[in-house]
């Protein structure tokens, strides 16, 4: 039976079953077992190195002249990049182990003693893009938090996630720990996406990771519970108190460090009084690396930047291209924000902190900058070690989500015989 000949629903449910079964016995295991899971498997990444980049040209190759750059560069592996993941796994390893942490303690007047403590959600379903490391730091990042979890990566980066999952079951399984609590599904059917959101009774939590069509998939079509991530269409604002030569390189830092991240900004927000001379400033710093499309004003101050239409307002281009929109003030800056951002990540540029801190207040983002490069809107950044993802909604994470929101909770009621009156 190949990939394609496999009955999408069985075969989820039959992941399912085992991810439940693995998901109870990771739940109680110590932290030394998780720990030698997350070294061997970076051992078993390292030693797999060239059978991961072969894989991933065979990925790279099935969509080279069908995708973008942008896209191409978020797939792409290379020895640096295999590295690197082997490293974030050995990180997540180093960090407390989010399990059994006491989050509060009640002591009752009738001497009931009550803990709250946090425990794993169970099993996890994670939906993504194209980014195999998003598999690899999913993966560490569910074991450490004692999860199992269920991958079904973009079908662009399947031969690379097979590696990657064969990786972190050997580590697993070194670890005597069931490498079941690590699988990817088997068929790039696009019914198994729907099997996975409807297979409430072996999954606790999906987490989809990619652009606004996959979320509203996700949103529309599951019935197990979701937190949402959504690539962000980020804004940086210049305000008219910003130092602008600074404001113009931690923008261009913002936009083009790479620019298929979530983290990238996508549209560039300046003040009125401050636009004639910030804006040529803004150009200069892209240089010919990144298309301006500018409204009206922004057009006329500089000849370099093309006209914006309507779509360019809301668009997250992953791309070497950014929108540029003048305002007029503060007021103006954050209602525009609120109304076109995503609510991923926001940053004002300003050196007069009471408009900073406005900002700050008053964006509804799941992060808020000020003074900074909105490419620092990671989990890693965070000293998180790495991140399953940013989170955009609003119910139990938000932001970027890492050991501690991959837990939840239970109370431990203890007492002496005590009876309710």
């Amino acid at each position: 039976m190949t990939d394609q000949t496999i009955d999408p629903t069985i075969h989820v449910h039959e992941l399912g079953r085992r991810a439940r079964t693995a998901a109870n016995a990771l739940r109680t295991a110590s932290t030394e077992a998780k720990n030698k899971a997350l070294t061997e498997a970076a051992r078993a990444l390292r030693d797999s190195m060239p059978d991961l980049l072969e894989a991933n040209a065979q990925d790279v190759a099935s969509v080279e002249g069908k995708k973008p750059e942008s896209f191409i560069d978020r797939l792409r592996l290379t020895e640096d990049r295999i590295e690197g993941m082997a490293t974030a796994l050995e990180d997540i390893a180093k960090l407390p182990d989010p399990v059994g942490r006491e989050l509060a303690h009640f002591d009752r007047p009738n001497g009931l003693s009550i803990d709250r403590v946090a425990v794993p959600i169970g099993v996890i379903g994670m939906i993504y893009e194209s980014r195999p490391n998003v598999g690899a730091d999913a993966s560490a990042l569910c074991l450490k938090s004692g999860n199992a979890v269920i991958l079904r990566g973009g079908s662009e980066s399947r031969h690379s996630t097979r590696v990657i999952v064969a990786a972190m079951q050997k580590g697993l399984e070194a670890a005597g720990l069931p490498g079941d609590a690590v699988q990817t599904v088997g068929t790039p059917d696009r019914a198994a996406v729907a099997a996975l959101l409807k297979a409430d009774q072996f999954v606790d939590l999906v987490i989809p990771r990619g652009g606004r069509g996959l979320v509203e998939l996700v949103r529309d079509q599951a019935s197990v519970p979701t937190l949402l991530h959504l690539d962000g269409n980020c804004h940086s604002y210049i305000h008219e108190s910003a130092d602008i030569d600074t404001a113009a390189q931690v923008i261009r830092n913002a936009k083009l460090r790479r620019t298929g991240v979530c983290g990238a900004t996508e549209s560039i927000v300046i003040d009125r009084s401050i636009a004639e001379q910030a804006v040529p400033k803004i150009a200069d710093a892209m240089g010919a690396d990144c298309e301006l499309r500018g409204d009206e004003t922004a057009v006329s101050y500089d000849s370099r930047i093309k006209p914006a239409t309507e779509d360019d307002w809301n668009t997250e281009y992953l791309d070497t291209i950014a929108s540029v929109k003048i305002v007029d003030g503060l007021d103006e800056a954050i209602s525009w924000v609120n109304d076109h951002s995503s609510h991923h990540t926001d940053a004002i540029m300003a050196e007069d902190s009471a408009a900073a801190d406005r900002f700050l207040g008053e964006i509804d983002s799941a992060i808020v900058m000020h003074n900074a490069s909105t490419q620092f809107a990671d989990g890693g950044e965070f000293g998180m070690g790495a991140e399953i993802g940013i989170a955009t909604g609003r119910l139990h994470a938000r932001g970027p989500v890492g050991l501690e929101q991959l837990t939840t909770f239970k109370y431990r009621v203890k007492g002496s015989g005590q009876i309710r009156p």
